[in-house]
């Protein structure tokens, strides 16, 4: 029986995919585990070249490029998995803990997700890797200022220790631990989203379902943070109009307070982030 299923999305990634399935195929023993590749109808096709290189990992060419939720529900239609681990082609495992991992999640009734701890190439600890669910005052610190109290439940959870096990809210898309019955359960990612932002949401609806979800700061990944990514004015729209998705649908309606606050400060945000661009 298939333990675990990991999903890796590819777009124009070529040579990190292929760091990151050099990884798997290092650290992850003693577990039956299939590796799925989905490619996004990347521009850059060179990501062909790595099937007969790795004959094991099952690669499916999508012909578009609908989003990362999209591309990631179609490729566990066919996971064979008791758990899914969605994860991000520019990322590397780095330690022989996925037994260890799977043996706390197995322990856990109600359990939800889980991410770890992540760094960039510099070693620099990304506080993305665990967090709170956006409200009026997380999200104030987070768009507006650079301040974040030690030991303070802010948007990034500093009261949780780097290293530390421990409940959370949010946890990141880039390594993100659900098992499979209960990620079709909840309707997996929210196709509206084409990038940024689903993890929030789908964190949030396993919480809103009566999962818990973990920060496992035990483990670390190296995380070639926004490799993929061009800061242009594409991105500003999609990571902005995925953080209005998001306060549309749960927000709106319940906490109109809230919303008003946070639709303001969205909108004031992308456009100074627009002037930058300029």
């Amino acid at each position: 029986m298939v333990k675990l299923s990991i999903i890796i999305v590819n777009y124009n990634v070529t040579q990190l995919l292929k760091n990151c399935l050099v990884s798997i195929e290092k650290y992850v023993q003693n577990i039956v585990y299939e590796v799925i590749v989905i490619d996004n109808h990347s521009s850059d096709s060179s990501w062909g070249n790595l099937i007969s290189e790795f004959p094991k990992v099952h690669f499916i060419a999508s012909e578009t490029n609908d989003g990362f939720a999209k591309a990631n529900n179609t490729a566990i239609q066919s996971a064979k998995g008791k758990y899914l681990l969605i994860l991000n082609p520019d990322t590397e495992i780095e330690g022989f803990y996925m037994s260890e991992i799977l043996d706390f999640t197995d322990s856990k009734q109600n359990f939800g997700c889980l991410g770890v701890r992540m760094h960039d190439a510099n070693g620099v600890f990304l506080p993305e890797s665990k967090r709170s669910i956006p409200d009026m005052f997380n999200s104030f610190e987070k768009l507006f200022t650079k301040f974040k109290k030690n030991n303070s439940k802010s948007y990034y959870r500093n009261d949780i220790g780097e290293f530390d096990v421990s409940e959370v809210e949010v946890i990141t898309g880039a390594f993100f631990l659900v098992k499979k019955d209960v990620y079709n359960k909840i309707g997996g990612l929210d196709e509206q989203y084409f990038m940024y932002g689903e993890d929030i949401d789908i964190c949030y609806t396993l919480l809103n379902n009566g999962y818990q979800n973990y920060y496992y700061g035990k483990a670390s990944i190296l995380h070639h943070k926004g490799e993929s990514t061009i800061k242009d004015e594409v991105y500003l729209q999609r990571f902005y109009g995925a953080m209005q998705i998001f306060i549309d649908k749960y927000y709106k309606n319940s906490k109109p307070l809230q919303y008003s606050f946070l639709k303001a400060g969205l909108k004031l945000r992308h456009k100074i982030e627009q002037i930058k661009l300029k």
